[in-house]
């Protein structure tokens, strides 16, 4: 059925929401400043967005703060730690290299983005250097920023997302093992959910 209220043209979307205000697009930048690289090395926490023959991919990517390096004004770092495997956003990248950043920071109402171009490197002397515990990524992203922008805090706080009141327990969703089962009734949740933390110790780098 269409949506008689679908909007279709960018005139209808423009005339919806009025004019761009003047201070987000002040915000936009080529370059990464010393303030938006004080918020990135504070963040723990970066949402990767990519794009494939496949589709789409948003990927989540943490560490301690400050594991986005920013090289200098025009690159910044990522390392690849150990996963599961699927590779998304790393396959997307070899066939498309447009990457998009999201960073959060705990506390923190502003978000920070950058859009540019990525490229994985296996080079080992710079996987060493970003080793933890002994253990150093297989590869590292090298992002040439495109554009940098400032978000405002009006989605967290509308969130409350760093509210302690609003945190929920893990228990009150169904479990990693229970939502597998469901797709696949051979599979054993009850000894996957049991043994789930101490193999993320085991295998978290």
């Amino acid at each position: 059925m269409t949506d008689p209220h679908a909007v279709t043209t960018m005139e209808t979307l423009e005339s919806l929401y009025g004019e761009v205000q003047k201070t987000s697009q002040i915000k936009e930048i080529d370059y990464i400043s010393d303030h938006y690289r004080a918020f990135i090395e504070a963040a723990p926490f970066v949402v990767i967005a990519s794009v494939g023959e496949e589709g789409l991919d948003c990927s989540p990517r943490g560490d301690p703060a400050g594991f986005v390096r920013v090289s200098d004004e025009k690159t910044v770092q990522i390392p690849d730690r150990r996963g599961n495997n699927r590779i998304d956003t790393l396959r997307n990248i070899v066939r498309d290299p447009r990457i998009s950043l999201l960073f959060l920071i705990p506390g923190i109402g502003e978000t920070l983005r950058i859009n540019g171009r990525a490229e994985i490197t296996r080079d080992p002397a710079l996987c060493e250097t970003f080793a933890i515990n002994g253990k150093a990524p297989v590869t590292v992203l090298n992002v040439s920023v495109d554009r940098v922008y400032f978000q405002c805090q009006k989605a967290l706080v509308r969130s409350r997302l760093w509210a302690p009141e609003t945190q929920i327990e893990r228990t009150s969703l169904p479990s990693t093992g229970t939502i597998v089962k469901a797709l696949d009734n051979t599979f054993d949740a009850a000894a996957y959910d049991a043994n789930y933390p101490e193999r993320l110790k085991k295998t978290i780098y």
